[in-house]
């Protein structure tokens, strides 16, 4: 199949770490080295950021990523670029004359907006990925939010109108059957994992005498480190490490007061991004990975630490409902006593750590290689091509 991914803001060659590169950026690179190695020809559309980037760039046998002028060539908040959406489209309803696509999918609601402009030209069938819903944006962060005031009329249009939704975890289902996105439309294929470099045998990062507790991911507020710094006071003795963003960024200045505040600055350690080739080390250094944001979509970060072998505590939303529960600690999301007490009791309990260690590896082998993943949506595209040749057949009689 020719297959085109359509990412918006997160170029799967970009770092991940900064506030609007993580958990997609890494998904939509995995997918589409994982379709291609499956024998599909596939082409990542994202936006130009920067006048030097070429037009396009070979990332992997078989895989194209094309930078699309939309919108000036400078790094922008994805929240911004709802209005360059209508150039993306039209750029790829150029590209998509000269060379149609089997099958569209859209990851990202501003990346369904552009694919349904080109694909209402060629008619293409789509399929949409959201990874994050506004609907559970604005329940969580209320007045904080800053994404357009669009976002969830248009998701809800999307979701309804796609040939196929593909949400990564059961609770997002229910979210979108309560937009009233048509359930025979839906599927669920999680994010993956790399299972070679994630894995539990293999280095670990150099680290101290005092029991470690690991928090990886963007430093923004919903991500909940500030539970996580108000939970290790009542954890004597264990280290913070948190990976992630930049020690200069507002946010981790906040943590970083906040630490010293509680007296903690000498437990709690600030690293900044690590690169990602370097994350899995990290990980196999640590006692416990904590994560425990306010809303997750799905959650790649405990994913990859159950791979390494490393106990993970999660907090009881989204996407940690189908990756963590049975295999990890679940958590109410902003409950720092809740989260010290799963940690002093993991701490405490050399036996619990190793059973949980390895339920995490047979989970995350068994359910979250990519091989398997992309296996899984190259179903849906199967299904939703089958469909569509069905419905213009009867269409013309």
């Amino acid at each position: 199949m020719r297959i085109h991914l359509v990412s918006e803001h997160a170029n799967p060659l970009a770092a991940v770490g900064g506030v609007d590169s993580g958990g997609q950026n890494v998904h939509v690179a995995a997918l589409a080295v994982a379709l291609a190695e499956r024998g599909h020809e596939i082409t990542v559309y994202t936006r130009r950021v920067s006048e030097d980037e070429p037009e396009r760039v070979e990332m992997a046998p078989g895989v194209t990523v094309e930078h699309v002028p939309a919108g000036p060539a400078v790094p922008l908040p994805k929240d911004e670029l709802l209005p360059y959406m209508p150039a993306f489209g039209e750029h790829l309803i150029r590209r998509w004359t000269l060379e149609r696509p089997d099958v569209a999918h859209a990851h990202f609601w501003m990346s369904g907006v552009a694919t349904r402009i080109a694909a209402a030209r060629h008619g293409v069938p789509i399929v949409q990925t959201f990874h994050a819903l506004g609907v559970v944006k604005r329940r969580w962060q209320g007045g904080a939010d800053t994404s357009p005031p669009q976002r969830i009329p248009v998701e809800t249009h999307l979701g309804r109108h796609a040939d196929a939704v593909v949400a990564t975890c059961t609770d997002e289902v229910n979210e979108l059957l309560a937009m009233g996105v048509p359930g025979g439309r839906m599927s669920v294929v999680p994010c993956g994992v790399d299972l070679d470099r994630f894995r539990p045998d293999g280095p670990a990062a150099p680290r101290g005498r005092r029991p470690r507790v690991l928090s990886i991911g963007r430093l923004v507020p919903r991500k909940g480190v500030t539970t996580l710094i108000q939970a290790i006071r009542h954890v004597p003795e264990a280290e913070v490490v948190i990976a992630g963003g930049s020690v200069e960024d507002e946010e981790a200045v906040r943590l970083r007061t906040l630490a010293e505040r509680y007296g903690l600055d000498d437990r709690v350690h600030l690293i900044g991004s690590v690169a990602h080739e370097d994350v899995p080390a990290l990980m196999r250094s640590a006692d416990v990975l904590v994560t425990v944001p306010w809303y997750e979509p799905f959650g790649m970060v405990p994913v990859e630490a159950m791979a390494c072998g490393v106990p993970v505590v999660a907090s009881a939303v989204g996407g940690h409902l189908d990756t963590v529960a049975g295999c990890g600690v679940l958590v109410p999301p902003r409950r720092p006593r809740a989260l010290a007490r799963a940690l002093r009791d993991l701490l405490d309990r050399p036996d619990l750590r190793a059973c949980l260690e390895e339920a995490g590896v047979r989970r995350a082998r068994a359910r979250y290689g990519w091989a398997t993943i992309a296996a899984q949506t190259e179903s849906v595209y199967t299904d939703v091509i089958a469909a569509r040749r069905v419905r213009l057949a009867v269409a013309g009689g």
